[in-house]
């Protein structure tokens, strides 16, 4: 089967897109400046438009402020996730110190993660409002004011 001359873009997923901070718009742009979480300096520091499909990436003044929700519901996730863990591993008992254990533990571990969380909050967060347009290479991105 011969496939014609124009290339073939396929459809990059959403949560590879999330999970990588990738632009939700065309999927393929980086939000960040850094690809690293843990450049502690500039970390945060986002591209004002994506390099790829040129995408604004704060849409509005304040936009990011709701990735409060979204880190809090992250944060909540990987606290269940590492006391179920630890309740196969280990084991709790409030009888000794197993219970204070994992507290220290989940407590280093989203210490260890918040840098990943919050750039993965801001990343949801903007795949809430901006979808995956498969026209990107030729539709220009909507400008808000």
């Amino acid at each position: 089967m011969k496939m014609d001359t124009a290339e073939v873009i396929k459809k990059p997923g959403y949560l590879w897109g999330i999970l990588n901070h990738k632009c939700s718009r065309c999927r393929t742009g980086n939000m960040f400046r850094d690809k690293s979480s843990y450049h502690l300096r500039c970390f945060m520091k986002m591209n004002e438009n994506c390099p790829v499909c040129d995408q604004p990436m704060e849409i509005e003044v304040g936009f990011y402020y709701g990735t409060g929700y979204v880190s809090y519901v992250l944060t909540v996730a990987v606290s269940v996730a590492s006391i179920i863990a630890w309740w196969v591993i280990v084991g709790l008992s409030l009888g000794d110190n197993r219970f204070f254990a994992w507290m220290g533990f989940n407590a280093a571990l989203l210490i260890f993660m918040q840098p990943y969380l919050m750039r993965l909050s801001r990343a949801v967060w903007l795949s809430f409002f901006v979808r995956y347009n498969s026209n990107w290479p030729s539709e220009k991105p909507d400008k808000l004011s």
